[in-house]
């Protein structure tokens, strides 16, 4: 009989093992000081369609790919464990009492759609319906072949995944096609590595999602909006398709990077390997983000891409070498998750100004509109890099990043900073 060999681990590499285990162990502490789950109390079996309707709700329809393990239970449909690629469509119903940036999350079934947000509809799909409930999406909309592809992060459940799209979408205005791509997060606080292998896992499947979109003669524009730990499937994605194709898709011409948990020096490295036409970024930082500072607490690396400064050295040079990057500050901003990390869906002046000017197909150009008109003067400390100038300081006024909001808003912003200018 063949004898089993097993490595005795060296002492050293014990002690790494215990200094990463104790690493780990303060940030997610420090997450759970801050931190109740987005759908922490809620009941299972969400998306099963509710037996009630409301007259006055609003329906919201989701096309989703996913790399989630289907549970052949109509009422969750999918769960957080890894599987091949699938495709489903659900219809979401907003409630008319809903308040932008939120998610009414219901504690009971069945779900009132008259307070809650509920599930009216859906169902699994192969790719080619896959395929046509985009094109009917698009076409619902007069989206003009426009699709929003939304990447979520870590510690989410699939309906919260869906819920928080549906959100996004009806809170911003935009009318175009919205489609999910959602990875296998087991929607568990304690489930960082799981969910970060997880996340690098479906960077193939992603890639043939955003390949697929691009191919098909009916889209003519594709945004993408990643949050947290879907910027690093969603920056691989693109790196991917650029070495196999040469270049990513022309018809992706927006990619929102919200609150990416990604390491800085990684990001560069992606982001310059994707040819030379990549796509516009633009780029969500929170410098009071809690979660980036517990992710970067756990891996010891340099800083998380969603919680510099901006504003100072070496980020400043270094964002203004990208003449296809914008970036926003959004510390200054007061928003509803206790983590500072999702206000890219929670401000509802953010969520909106998305809408308006990326989900459109529109450049969030600084110069041309007034970032105070959409943002609102709560964001008096928003740090711009447009072009190849940083065109602010951290804590300037808006007054002096820009000159159309400084027409727009004079008298705001004299009562804020008297004497500005």
């Amino acid at each position: 009989m063949k004898m089993r060999m097993w490595e005795i681990p060296s002492l050293e590499r014990f002690s790494t093992l215990k200094r990463f285990t104790r690493k780990a162990s303060k940030a997610l502490l420090l997450v759970a000081t801050f931190s109740i789950s987005g759908c922490g109390g809620t009941p299972d079996g969400l998306m099963s369609p509710s037996s009630l309707a409301s007259p006055d709700a609003h329906q919201v329809p989701i096309v989703i790919a996913t790399t989630r393990q289907s549970t052949e239970n109509p009422a969750t449909l999918f769960s957080g464990e890894r599987g091949k690629l699938s495709y489903a469509k659900v219809a979401v119903s907003i409630p008319p009492n809903h308040v932008s940036g939120q998610i009414e999350w219901p504690s009971s079934l069945p779900v009132d759609p008259n307070k809650y947000f509920s599930t009216q509809q859906a169902s699994l799909l192969d790719q080619k319906g896959f395929q046509t409930a985009v094109r009917q999406s698009m076409k619902n909309r007069k989206s003009n072949g426009k699709v929003f592809v939304f990447i979520h992060g870590y510690n989410t459940r699939f309906d919260a995944a869906v819920y928080r799209l549906a959100q996004i979408s009806y809170d911003s205005g935009a009318d175009v096609a919205p489609v999910l791509f959602t990875w296998p997060s087991r929607g568990k606080l304690l489930g960082y590595p799981y969910d970060r292998e997880s996340a690098a896992y479906s960077r193939d499947a992603l890639e043939k999602l955003l390949q697929d979109l691009a191919r098909d003669p009916e889209v003519k524009d594709i945004t993408i909006l990643a949050h947290s730990m879907g910027n690093m499937a969603a920056l691989e994605a693109l790196k991917q398709m650029a070495v196999r194709s040469g270049n990513v898709s022309g018809k992706i011409r927006n990619v929102i990077l919200a609150s990416p948990d990604v390491d800085v020096d990684v990001a560069k490295v992606l982001i310059e390997g994707m040819g030379s036409k990549p796509p516009r970024f633009t780029l969500f930082i929170s410098r009071d983000d809690r979660a980036l500072g517990a992710s970067r607490l756990v891996w010891g690396s340099t800083d998380r891409l969603g919680s510099i400064d901006p504003g100072k050295e070496p980020y400043l040079t270094a964002l203004s070498r990208y003449s296809n990057m914008e970036v926003f500050d959004l510390t200054s901003l007061q928003a509803g998750d206790s983590l500072n990390h999702t206000k890219f869906a929670q401000s509802p002046d953010v969520v909106r100004f998305v809408g308006e000017r990326l989900m459109a197909g529109q450049k969030m150009d600084t110069q041309t509109i007034g970032i105070g008109d959409h943002i609102g003067s709560l964001v008096i400390g928003a740090t711009t890099v447009v072009g190849n100038a940083a065109t602010a300081a951290v804590s300037a006024p808006i007054a002096i990043v820009d000159p159309a909001t400084r027409e727009n808003l004079s008298d705001r912003i004299h009562a804020i900073v008297p004497g500005a200018y």
